[in-house]
Protein backbone atom coordinates (compact mmCIF):
# COMPACT_ATOMS: atom_id res chain seq x y z
CA UNK A 1 0.00 0.00 0.00
CA UNK A 2 2.96 2.03 0.92
CA UNK A 3 4.55 1.76 -2.92
CA UNK A 4 1.08 2.34 -4.58
CA UNK A 5 0.55 5.84 -2.41
CA UNK A 6 4.19 6.53 -3.19
CA UNK A 7 3.03 5.84 -7.16
CA UNK A 8 0.05 7.96 -6.23
CA UNK A 9 2.02 10.66 -5.41
CA UNK A 10 4.47 10.92 -8.04
CA UNK A 11 1.40 11.45 -10.63
CA UNK A 12 -0.31 13.78 -8.92
CA UNK A 13 2.47 16.01 -7.09
CA UNK A 14 2.24 19.08 -9.34
CA UNK A 15 -1.02 19.63 -8.45
CA UNK A 16 -0.52 19.46 -4.74
CA UNK A 17 2.46 21.46 -4.38
CA UNK A 18 2.14 24.95 -4.16
CA UNK A 19 -1.56 25.23 -3.95
CA UNK A 20 -1.07 25.92 0.69
CA UNK A 21 -3.22 23.02 1.30
CA UNK A 22 -3.96 22.38 5.16
CA UNK A 23 -2.27 19.11 6.33
CA UNK A 24 -5.29 17.49 6.93
CA UNK A 25 -7.00 17.77 3.09
CA UNK A 26 -3.91 15.90 2.02
CA UNK A 27 -4.33 13.13 4.32
CA UNK A 28 -7.68 12.77 3.46
CA UNK A 29 -6.89 12.29 -0.06
CA UNK A 30 -4.35 9.81 0.81
CA UNK A 31 -6.92 7.93 2.96
CA UNK A 32 -9.24 7.85 -0.07
CA UNK A 33 -6.57 6.67 -2.41
CA UNK A 34 -5.40 3.94 -0.23
CA UNK A 35 -8.71 2.66 -0.21
CA UNK A 36 -9.02 2.96 -3.70
CA UNK A 37 -5.91 0.68 -4.12
CA UNK A 38 -7.05 -1.93 -2.24
CA UNK A 39 -7.93 -4.46 -5.74
CA UNK A 40 -4.20 -3.83 -6.40
CA UNK A 41 -2.92 -3.87 -3.12
CA UNK A 42 -5.06 -7.01 -1.57
CA UNK A 43 -3.96 -9.81 -3.95
CA UNK A 44 -0.55 -8.62 -4.25
CA UNK A 45 -0.58 -9.11 -0.43
CA UNK A 46 -1.71 -12.31 -0.44
CA UNK A 47 0.28 -13.43 -3.24
CA UNK A 48 3.66 -12.73 -1.17
CA UNK A 49 1.90 -13.30 2.11
CA UNK A 50 1.55 -16.89 0.90
CA UNK A 51 4.68 -17.50 -1.01
CA UNK A 52 6.84 -16.40 2.20
CA UNK A 53 4.58 -18.46 4.18
CA UNK A 54 5.02 -22.08 2.50
CA UNK A 55 8.45 -20.78 1.32
CA UNK A 56 9.92 -20.56 5.08
CA UNK A 57 7.52 -23.52 6.01
CA UNK A 58 9.91 -26.01 3.21
CA UNK A 59 12.99 -23.85 4.05
CA UNK A 60 12.64 -25.01 7.91
CA UNK A 61 11.47 -28.50 6.55
CA UNK A 62 8.69 -28.17 8.76
CA UNK A 63 6.73 -29.17 5.34
CA UNK A 64 8.51 -32.67 5.31
CA UNK A 65 7.49 -32.99 8.98
CA UNK A 66 3.66 -32.08 8.15
CA UNK A 67 3.73 -35.21 5.35
CA UNK A 68 5.74 -37.49 6.87
CA UNK A 69 2.58 -37.55 9.84
CA UNK A 70 0.54 -38.46 7.22
CA UNK A 71 -1.27 -35.20 6.48
CA UNK A 72 -1.14 -33.92 2.94
CA UNK A 73 -0.34 -30.59 1.66
CA UNK A 74 -4.22 -29.44 0.85
CA UNK A 75 -5.46 -30.32 4.21
CA UNK A 76 -2.30 -28.43 5.84
CA UNK A 77 -3.69 -25.37 3.32
CA UNK A 78 -7.17 -25.78 4.40
CA UNK A 79 -7.11 -23.30 7.40
CA UNK A 80 -5.48 -21.06 4.94
CA UNK A 81 -8.07 -20.94 2.58
CA UNK A 82 -10.44 -20.72 4.87
CA UNK A 83 -8.99 -17.43 6.18
CA UNK A 84 -8.47 -16.58 2.20
CA UNK A 85 -11.95 -17.10 1.67
CA UNK A 86 -13.06 -14.87 4.48
CA UNK A 87 -10.99 -12.34 3.11
CA UNK A 88 -12.48 -12.55 -0.43
CA UNK A 89 -15.79 -12.29 0.76
CA UNK A 90 -14.72 -8.97 2.59
CA UNK A 91 -13.08 -7.80 -0.71
CA UNK A 92 -16.35 -8.60 -2.70
CA UNK A 93 -18.48 -6.89 0.32
CA UNK A 94 -15.62 -3.78 0.39
CA UNK A 95 -15.71 -3.62 -3.23
CA UNK A 96 -19.65 -3.52 -3.39
CA UNK A 97 -20.22 -1.20 -0.33
CA UNK A 98 -16.86 0.86 0.51
CA UNK A 99 -15.41 1.24 -2.72
CA UNK A 100 -18.13 3.03 -4.72
CA UNK A 101 -17.83 5.63 -1.56
CA UNK A 102 -14.21 6.08 -1.71
CA UNK A 103 -14.26 6.47 -5.54
CA UNK A 104 -16.59 9.05 -4.88
CA UNK A 105 -15.11 11.04 -2.26
CA UNK A 106 -11.25 10.51 -3.57
CA UNK A 107 -12.82 11.62 -7.27
CA UNK A 108 -14.62 14.84 -6.13
CA UNK A 109 -11.45 15.89 -3.82
CA UNK A 110 -9.37 15.11 -6.15
CA UNK A 111 -11.47 17.54 -8.92
CA UNK A 112 -11.39 19.75 -6.38
CA UNK A 113 -7.51 19.80 -5.72
CA UNK A 114 -6.18 19.99 -9.86
CA UNK A 115 -8.91 23.08 -10.06
CA UNK A 116 -7.53 24.70 -6.91
CA UNK A 117 -5.57 28.40 -7.32
CA UNK A 118 -2.25 28.61 -6.59
CA UNK A 119 -0.89 30.30 -3.52
CA UNK A 120 -0.71 34.05 -4.54
CA UNK A 121 3.33 34.80 -4.17
CA UNK A 122 4.85 37.98 -5.31
CA UNK A 123 7.91 37.50 -6.95
CA UNK A 124 10.36 40.45 -7.62
CA UNK A 125 10.68 41.72 -11.12
CA UNK A 126 8.25 39.40 -12.34
CA UNK A 127 4.24 40.13 -12.99
CA UNK A 128 1.59 38.13 -11.08
CA UNK A 129 -1.85 37.25 -12.73
CA UNK A 130 -2.99 35.24 -9.90
CA UNK A 131 -5.68 37.70 -8.86
CA UNK A 132 -8.56 37.78 -12.00
CA UNK A 133 -8.40 41.32 -13.58
CA UNK A 134 -4.99 42.50 -11.94
CA UNK A 135 -1.31 42.40 -12.82
CA UNK A 136 0.97 43.20 -9.91
CA UNK A 137 4.54 43.63 -10.22
CA UNK A 138 7.27 44.72 -7.69
CA UNK A 139 10.96 45.53 -8.06
CA UNK A 140 11.90 44.19 -4.93
CA UNK A 141 11.07 42.45 -1.11
CA UNK A 142 12.67 43.16 1.97
CA UNK A 143 13.48 40.26 3.90
CA UNK A 144 10.56 40.33 6.18
CA UNK A 145 8.51 39.44 2.92
CA UNK A 146 5.82 42.39 3.41
CA UNK A 147 7.42 45.43 2.45
CA UNK A 148 7.77 46.27 -1.13
CA UNK A 149 9.32 48.52 -3.46
CA UNK A 150 8.82 50.26 -6.81
CA UNK A 151 5.24 48.83 -7.15
CA UNK A 152 3.23 48.59 -9.98
CA UNK A 153 -0.80 47.36 -10.38
CA UNK A 154 -2.73 46.74 -13.59
CA UNK A 155 -6.15 47.07 -13.37
CA UNK A 156 -8.35 44.76 -15.86
CA UNK A 157 -11.57 44.92 -14.29
CA UNK A 158 -12.58 47.84 -16.39
CA UNK A 159 -12.82 47.82 -20.22
CA UNK A 160 -9.62 47.10 -21.43
CA UNK A 161 -5.70 48.42 -19.79
CA UNK A 162 -7.22 51.87 -18.74
CA UNK A 163 -6.01 51.83 -14.75
CA UNK A 164 -2.19 51.82 -14.22
CA UNK A 165 -1.59 52.48 -9.83
CA UNK A 166 2.63 53.68 -9.62
CA UNK A 167 4.16 53.34 -5.72
CA UNK A 168 7.42 53.89 -4.97
CA UNK A 169 7.09 51.79 -1.26
CA UNK A 170 4.18 49.74 -0.10
CA UNK A 171 2.98 46.78 2.53
CA UNK A 172 1.57 43.59 2.06
CA UNK A 173 -0.79 41.90 4.66
CA UNK A 174 -3.62 39.62 5.10
CA UNK A 175 -6.53 40.47 6.63
CA UNK A 176 -7.65 38.61 10.11
CA UNK A 177 -10.19 36.48 8.58
CA UNK A 178 -7.84 35.33 5.76
CA UNK A 179 -9.89 36.67 2.98
CA UNK A 180 -8.03 39.90 1.83
CA UNK A 181 -4.81 40.98 0.60
CA UNK A 182 -4.18 44.43 1.64
CA UNK A 183 -1.79 46.31 0.12
CA UNK A 184 -1.09 49.55 2.02
CA UNK A 185 1.48 51.83 -0.83
CA UNK A 186 2.57 55.06 -0.02
CA UNK A 187 4.24 58.36 -2.59
CA UNK A 188 2.69 56.92 -5.77
CA UNK A 189 0.41 58.48 -8.76
CA UNK A 190 -2.48 56.62 -10.34
CA UNK A 191 -3.23 56.92 -13.95
CA UNK A 192 -7.03 56.63 -15.11
CA UNK A 193 -8.53 57.31 -18.92
CA UNK A 194 -11.85 57.47 -19.63
CA UNK A 195 -14.63 58.48 -22.51
CA UNK A 196 -15.13 62.24 -22.62
CA UNK A 197 -19.08 63.66 -22.17
CA UNK A 198 -20.33 65.69 -24.77
CA UNK A 199 -23.18 66.58 -26.05
CA UNK A 200 -25.22 63.83 -28.19
CA UNK A 201 -23.39 61.13 -26.36
CA UNK A 202 -20.78 60.60 -28.71
CA UNK A 203 -17.14 62.67 -27.74
CA UNK A 204 -14.25 60.56 -29.60
CA UNK A 205 -11.75 62.29 -27.21
CA UNK A 206 -10.45 60.98 -23.97
CA UNK A 207 -9.83 62.29 -20.89
CA UNK A 208 -6.18 60.98 -18.84
CA UNK A 209 -6.58 61.48 -15.26
CA UNK A 210 -4.36 61.57 -12.94
CA UNK A 211 -4.27 60.98 -9.00
CA UNK A 212 -1.54 61.37 -6.60
CA UNK A 213 -1.30 59.84 -3.14
CA UNK A 214 0.65 60.07 -0.20
CA UNK A 215 -0.46 56.65 1.10
CA UNK A 216 -3.62 54.56 -0.08
CA UNK A 217 -4.99 51.29 0.09
CA UNK A 218 -5.92 48.17 -2.03
CA UNK A 219 -7.63 45.77 -1.37
CA UNK A 220 -8.21 42.21 -3.08
CA UNK A 221 -10.49 38.84 -2.41
CA UNK A 222 -8.46 35.74 -2.16
CA UNK A 223 -11.60 33.43 -1.78
CA UNK A 224 -10.67 32.60 -4.83
CA UNK A 225 -7.05 30.74 -3.74
CA UNK A 226 -9.35 28.72 -0.85
CA UNK A 227 -10.29 24.74 -1.53
CA UNK A 228 -13.89 25.33 -3.09
CA UNK A 229 -15.72 22.20 -2.66
CA UNK A 230 -17.99 20.67 -5.46
CA UNK A 231 -21.46 19.05 -5.04
CA UNK A 232 -20.11 15.18 -4.83
CA UNK A 233 -23.91 14.45 -6.39
CA UNK A 234 -22.55 15.40 -9.68
CA UNK A 235 -20.07 12.34 -9.39
CA UNK A 236 -22.72 10.00 -8.55
CA UNK A 237 -23.40 8.44 -11.99
CA UNK A 238 -19.67 7.65 -13.16
CA UNK A 239 -19.48 3.70 -12.96
CA UNK A 240 -17.04 3.51 -10.71
CA UNK A 241 -18.71 5.37 -8.24
CA UNK A 242 -21.91 2.69 -7.95
CA UNK A 243 -22.23 -0.53 -6.03
CA UNK A 244 -23.59 -3.57 -7.75
CA UNK A 245 -27.40 -2.86 -7.50
CA UNK A 246 -27.42 0.75 -8.91
CA UNK A 247 -25.03 -1.05 -11.94
CA UNK A 248 -27.86 -3.24 -12.56
CA UNK A 249 -30.20 -0.17 -12.71
CA UNK A 250 -28.14 1.75 -14.83
CA UNK A 251 -27.48 -1.11 -17.15
CA UNK A 252 -30.98 -1.57 -18.11
CA UNK A 253 -31.81 2.22 -18.08
CA UNK A 254 -28.65 2.26 -20.93
CA UNK A 255 -30.00 -1.46 -22.91
CA UNK A 256 -33.70 0.43 -22.90
CA UNK A 257 -32.23 3.43 -23.98
CA UNK A 258 -30.35 1.31 -27.20
CA UNK A 259 -33.29 -0.64 -27.61
CA UNK A 260 -35.90 2.54 -28.16
CA UNK A 261 -33.06 3.99 -30.69
CA UNK A 262 -32.97 0.76 -32.45
CA UNK A 263 -36.57 1.00 -32.81
CA UNK A 264 -37.21 3.89 -33.87
CA UNK A 265 -34.57 3.96 -36.47
CA UNK A 266 -36.75 1.97 -38.97
CA UNK A 267 -39.60 4.51 -37.79
CA UNK A 268 -37.87 7.45 -38.87
CA UNK A 269 -36.53 6.88 -41.91
CA UNK A 270 -39.69 4.51 -43.50
CA UNK A 271 -41.75 7.68 -44.77
CA UNK A 272 -38.60 8.63 -46.68
CA UNK A 273 -38.61 5.18 -48.86
CA UNK A 274 -42.49 5.31 -49.29
CA UNK A 275 -43.64 8.74 -50.10
CA UNK A 276 -43.26 8.50 -53.92
CA UNK A 277 -44.64 4.70 -54.08
CA UNK A 278 -47.63 5.33 -51.74
CA UNK A 279 -48.52 7.94 -54.30
CA UNK A 280 -48.54 5.95 -57.15
CA UNK A 281 -51.57 4.64 -59.26
CA UNK A 282 -51.84 0.86 -58.77
CA UNK A 283 -51.50 0.08 -62.37
CA UNK A 284 -48.37 1.54 -62.46
CA UNK A 285 -47.34 -0.40 -59.00
CA UNK A 286 -48.25 -3.76 -61.01
CA UNK A 287 -46.41 -2.18 -63.81
CA UNK A 288 -42.79 -1.30 -61.94
CA UNK A 289 -41.74 -4.62 -62.74
CA UNK A 290 -42.32 -4.50 -66.37
CA UNK A 291 -40.86 -1.08 -66.38
CA UNK A 292 -37.45 -2.22 -64.62
CA UNK A 293 -37.33 -5.00 -67.56
CA UNK A 294 -38.39 -2.81 -70.45
CA UNK A 295 -35.51 0.50 -68.87
CA UNK A 296 -32.06 -0.02 -68.17
CA UNK A 297 -32.00 3.62 -66.32
CA UNK A 298 -34.59 4.59 -63.98
CA UNK A 299 -34.42 7.92 -65.36
CA UNK A 300 -36.24 7.06 -68.53
CA UNK A 301 -39.15 6.71 -67.16
CA UNK A 302 -39.56 10.29 -66.51
CA UNK A 303 -39.99 13.27 -68.70
CA UNK A 304 -36.82 15.14 -69.88
CA UNK A 305 -38.06 18.50 -67.91
CA UNK A 306 -39.14 16.73 -64.57
CA UNK A 307 -35.14 14.59 -64.19
CA UNK A 308 -33.65 17.63 -62.92
CA UNK A 309 -36.44 18.25 -60.52
CA UNK A 310 -36.34 14.92 -59.20
CA UNK A 311 -32.35 14.01 -58.72
CA UNK A 312 -32.17 17.06 -56.91
CA UNK A 313 -35.04 15.99 -54.74
CA UNK A 314 -33.88 12.58 -54.08
CA UNK A 315 -30.00 14.06 -53.17
CA UNK A 316 -31.68 15.71 -50.58
CA UNK A 317 -33.47 13.35 -49.45
CA UNK A 318 -30.66 10.60 -49.23
CA UNK A 319 -28.77 13.90 -47.67
CA UNK A 320 -31.21 14.08 -44.83
CA UNK A 321 -31.41 10.19 -44.21
CA UNK A 322 -27.58 10.14 -44.09
CA UNK A 323 -27.45 12.90 -41.40
CA UNK A 324 -30.29 10.90 -39.77
CA UNK A 325 -28.60 8.00 -39.60
CA UNK A 326 -24.90 9.34 -38.44
CA UNK A 327 -27.38 11.07 -35.79
CA UNK A 328 -28.62 7.70 -34.65
CA UNK A 329 -25.09 6.04 -34.95
CA UNK A 330 -23.59 8.40 -32.82
CA UNK A 331 -26.08 8.46 -30.06
CA UNK A 332 -25.79 4.30 -30.03
CA UNK A 333 -21.99 4.26 -30.05
CA UNK A 334 -22.01 6.60 -27.06
CA UNK A 335 -24.62 4.41 -24.70
CA UNK A 336 -22.81 1.48 -25.90
CA UNK A 337 -19.85 2.81 -24.80
CA UNK A 338 -21.57 3.84 -21.36
CA UNK A 339 -22.72 0.11 -20.99
CA UNK A 340 -19.34 -1.09 -21.58
CA UNK A 341 -18.49 0.95 -18.45
CA UNK A 342 -20.77 -0.09 -16.41
CA UNK A 343 -20.37 -4.17 -17.33
CA UNK A 344 -17.02 -3.74 -16.39
CA UNK A 345 -17.33 -2.59 -13.33
CA UNK A 346 -19.83 -5.20 -12.44
CA UNK A 347 -17.78 -8.06 -13.39
CA UNK A 348 -14.57 -6.10 -11.24
CA UNK A 349 -17.20 -6.53 -8.27
CA UNK A 350 -16.25 -10.44 -8.55
CA UNK A 351 -12.79 -10.39 -10.67
CA UNK A 352 -11.05 -9.03 -7.36
CA UNK A 353 -12.43 -11.20 -4.73
CA UNK A 354 -11.60 -14.28 -6.72
CA UNK A 355 -8.24 -12.78 -7.62
CA UNK A 356 -7.57 -13.42 -3.82
CA UNK A 357 -8.10 -17.19 -4.16
CA UNK A 358 -6.78 -17.66 -7.44
CA UNK A 359 -3.06 -15.77 -6.29
CA UNK A 360 -3.47 -17.49 -3.33
CA UNK A 361 -3.81 -21.10 -4.69
CA UNK A 362 -0.58 -19.79 -7.03
CA UNK A 363 1.48 -18.44 -4.02
CA UNK A 364 0.93 -21.07 -1.51
CA UNK A 365 2.30 -24.17 -3.86
CA UNK A 366 4.64 -22.14 -5.38
CA UNK A 367 5.99 -21.74 -1.87
CA UNK A 368 6.20 -25.02 -1.33
CA UNK A 369 8.29 -25.96 -4.43
CA UNK A 370 10.81 -23.05 -4.02
CA UNK A 371 11.00 -23.93 -0.58
CA UNK A 372 12.64 -19.96 0.23
CA UNK A 373 11.26 -17.53 2.74
CA UNK A 374 12.29 -13.55 3.93
CA UNK A 375 12.08 -11.19 1.27
CA UNK A 376 14.22 -12.18 -1.11
CA UNK A 377 13.19 -14.88 -4.03
CA UNK A 378 9.42 -14.84 -2.45
CA UNK A 379 9.52 -11.03 -3.48
CA UNK A 380 10.55 -11.55 -6.90
CA UNK A 381 8.37 -14.80 -7.85
CA UNK A 382 5.34 -12.57 -6.50
CA UNK A 383 5.68 -9.33 -8.10
CA UNK A 384 6.14 -11.37 -11.62
CA UNK A 385 3.18 -13.92 -11.19
CA UNK A 386 1.20 -10.28 -10.00
CA UNK A 387 2.23 -8.53 -13.50
CA UNK A 388 1.76 -11.32 -15.89
CA UNK A 389 -2.04 -11.63 -13.73
CA UNK A 390 -1.98 -7.77 -14.06
CA UNK A 391 -0.88 -7.37 -18.10
CA UNK A 392 -3.39 -9.82 -18.65
CA UNK A 393 -6.30 -8.57 -16.83
CA UNK A 394 -5.48 -4.83 -18.02
CA UNK A 395 -5.26 -5.88 -21.62
CA UNK A 396 -8.59 -7.84 -21.49
CA UNK A 397 -10.27 -4.87 -19.46
CA UNK A 398 -9.10 -2.44 -22.46
CA UNK A 399 -10.47 -5.01 -25.25
CA UNK A 400 -13.55 -5.25 -23.44
CA UNK A 401 -14.16 -1.13 -23.15
CA UNK A 402 -13.10 -0.83 -26.85
CA UNK A 403 -15.57 -3.21 -27.77
CA UNK A 404 -12.73 -5.72 -29.56
CA UNK A 405 -14.51 -8.59 -27.22
CA UNK A 406 -17.32 -9.39 -24.61
CA UNK A 407 -17.15 -7.60 -21.33
CA UNK A 408 -17.39 -11.25 -19.75
CA UNK A 409 -14.39 -12.46 -21.43
CA UNK A 410 -12.29 -9.50 -21.09
CA UNK A 411 -12.77 -8.80 -17.29
CA UNK A 412 -12.16 -12.82 -16.85
CA UNK A 413 -9.40 -14.01 -18.78
CA UNK A 414 -6.78 -13.38 -15.98
CA UNK A 415 -8.97 -15.06 -13.99
CA UNK A 416 -9.30 -18.25 -17.21
CA UNK A 417 -5.75 -18.08 -17.90
CA UNK A 418 -4.23 -18.34 -14.32
CA UNK A 419 -6.20 -20.85 -13.11
CA UNK A 420 -4.79 -23.93 -14.81
CA UNK A 421 -1.78 -22.39 -13.73
CA UNK A 422 -2.54 -22.70 -9.43
CA UNK A 423 -4.14 -26.20 -10.39
CA UNK A 424 -0.59 -27.56 -12.17
CA UNK A 425 1.89 -25.61 -9.07
CA UNK A 426 -0.59 -27.39 -6.51
CA UNK A 427 -0.48 -30.85 -8.32
CA UNK A 428 3.41 -30.23 -9.04
CA UNK A 429 4.07 -29.29 -5.12
CA UNK A 430 1.78 -32.49 -3.92
CA UNK A 431 3.58 -34.76 -5.65
CA UNK A 432 7.15 -32.66 -4.32
CA UNK A 433 8.26 -31.93 -7.86
CA UNK A 434 11.49 -29.88 -8.43
CA UNK A 435 10.06 -27.84 -10.92
CA UNK A 436 12.65 -24.98 -9.48
CA UNK A 437 15.41 -26.98 -7.94
CA UNK A 438 18.16 -26.02 -10.63
CA UNK A 439 20.41 -28.64 -9.11
CA UNK A 440 17.84 -31.38 -10.71
CA UNK A 441 17.99 -29.76 -14.27
CA UNK A 442 22.00 -29.66 -13.90
CA UNK A 443 21.85 -33.42 -13.14
CA UNK A 444 19.68 -34.33 -16.34
CA UNK A 445 22.03 -32.27 -18.45
CA UNK A 446 24.71 -33.73 -17.33
CA UNK A 447 22.84 -37.36 -17.49
CA UNK A 448 22.33 -36.52 -21.56
CA UNK A 449 25.69 -34.62 -22.14
CA UNK A 450 27.42 -38.31 -21.90
CA UNK A 451 24.77 -39.92 -24.06
CA UNK A 452 25.14 -37.58 -26.86
CA UNK A 453 29.17 -37.79 -26.68
CA UNK A 454 28.76 -41.82 -26.96
CA UNK A 455 26.97 -41.51 -29.45
CA UNK A 456 29.34 -39.01 -31.87
CA UNK A 457 31.78 -41.76 -30.84
CA UNK A 458 30.20 -44.87 -32.39
CA UNK A 459 29.37 -42.84 -35.08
Amino acid sequence: MFILLMLFLFKYIDDLIGKGFEWYVILELLFYASATNVAMALPLAILLSSIMTFGSLGENYELVAIKSAGISLQRAMMPLVIIVTLLSASAFLFSDYMLPIANLKMGSLLYDVRNQKAVFLIDEGIFNNSITGYSIRVKKKDPDGQTLHDVVIYDHTGNGNINVLLAKEGRMYRTADDQFLVLKLKDGVRYEEKQGSGAGGYNPRQILMRFRFKETEQKFDLSGFKLQRTDENLFKSNYAMLNLKQLAYYRDSIKYQIDSNSKSTFKAIKPYYNQYSENLDPKLKLAKKQILNDYKDVLQVLPNCNKIATIQAAKNQAHYIKEKLDNIESFDKDYTDKLRGFMVEFHRKFTLSLSCLLLFFIGAPLGAIIRKGGLGLPVVMSVLFFLVYHIISTIGEKASKDGSISTFLGMWIAIFTLTPLGAFLTYKATVDSAIFNFDYYKQWFKKLLPKRSKEKSIS
